[in-house]
């Protein structure tokens, strides 16, 4: 395996000294950090209390209400946000991240943005570990927020996610100073999402909600989901929404080029995860639920959330009559140059924009408002 890192950030020192410190100083160093908000708060203490939406163009005729959270309008534009508070502020907390702790994590993108907002707004120098798959915007937003971005170069037939971790472990070895945040076993992944996103989900639903639709990759939202429905006594049946290429839940490895569905490798947290159902997607499902999303709705969602869409529409007559909820994970702005590019889906996907218009066309009936 070879690896090849982006250009650091002018603020940081050149990565030939293995180290990845930065020259200014934490502010944990100067006693500023503390977690109680002022009257208006931090960027931190807007994470969460995201809207939920009525899916009423995509699925009228189907039987069933439909509510989308959007996880998007988080402040650093996805749900990692949440366990990436978390996990550096339970860290911080627990003395186990100072002032001259580097931060370091494998990620495909929006884990390493919500991050790289949480390390900067603490003063934390942050290290994202990507492989080729990261999208070149993600890679970009992490570097204005003064994120080190470490490219790990993979061979055709290695898993990416499975070369990243071999270079987190080997950095982590290397300095005593380094965090891993680990969010393929940190409980504070899981408990970031039962007590924020599914809690409000559930109270702004009343606690009438038959059937949470969630698209897995590490299961942290899934589980985090899971666990706070059946503290509740719900009877909410969880589906874990899964890619096509995954090895979760018994699946087979396969080339996966949409970021933020399913997994190379199980994680911890994955391992014993038991859901009530699994629906698997392929890629060009992703993108159809993707394009009908902004068709019908005028929401641009990301791929996973397309993936999402998709496995509400496939289960049809199961959800007659019943009140659905889904979580969309990011925005369909970073995936503008993949699931909404007609030259990629067709060059990818084989696909061309002719088709694809006729697939989204066919996704609802025909008495939708166009």
């Amino acid at each position: 395996m070879q690896t090849q890192a982006a250009p650091p950030p002018e603020r940081c020192k050149n990565r030939a000294d293995q180290n990845f410190r930065c020259d200014q100083r934490s502010i944990l160093d100067h006693g500023q950090f503390e977690f109680s908000p002022d009257r208006f708060g931090g960027i931190t203490d807007h994470i969460g209390g995201t809207p939920v939406v009525e899916l009423k163009r995509l699925f009228r005729n189907n039987g069933a209400q439909v509510f989308a959270k959007l996880e998007a309008l988080n402040p650093g534009g996805s749900a990692k946000d949440r366990p990436a508070r978390a996990m550096i502020e339970d860290a911080i907390a627990s003395g186990e991240v100072t002032g001259e702790t580097t931060v370091v994590e494998s990620s495909s993108g929006n884990m390493g943005i919500g991050l790289a907002q949480i390390c900067r707004y603490y003063g934390l120098p942050f290290v994202c570990v990507v492989d080729a798959n990261a999208q070149i915007q993600n890679l970009r937003i992490m570097e204005a927020l003064g994120a080190t971005i470490d490219l790990v170069e993979t061979a055709e037939r290695e898993d990416p996610l499975s070369a990243r971790l071999d270079r987190v472990r080997a950095l982590v070895d290397s300095d005593p100073r380094i965090f891993w945040p680990n969010q393929y076993s940190n409980l504070s992944n899981p408990r970031s999402h039962l007590e924020g996103t599914v809690r409000e989900l559930d109270e702004a639903l009343q606690g009438e909600l038959d059937y949470l639709f969630v698209a897995t990759s590490s299961t942290g939202t899934a589980l985090g989901c899971q666990e706070y429905l059946r503290s509740k006594g719900r009877s909410t049946e969880v589906v874990a929404v899964d890619a096509e290429g995954s090895v979760l839940f018994g699946g087979s490895a396969g080339r996966r080029r949409i970021p933020g569905l399913g997994a190379g490798v199980i994680s911890p947290l994955a391992r014993k995860a038991r859901f009530d159902r699994v629906v698997r997607v392929s890629e060009l499902d992703c993108v159809v639920g993707c394009r009908s999303a902004a068709h019908y709705e005028a929401l641009l969602i990301g791929g996973s959330g397309g993936g999402v869409v998709e496995a509400i529409r496939s289960c049809g007559e199961m959800l007659d009559g019943s009140t659905v909820g889904a979580i969309f994970h990011d925005s369909g702005q970073r995936y503008l140059e993949t699931v909404f590019s007609d030259g990629w889906v067709e060059s990818n996907l084989g696909l061309s924009a002719s088709e694809m218009r006729s697939r989204v066309m066919a996704f609802a009936s025909r008495d939708t408002i166009l």
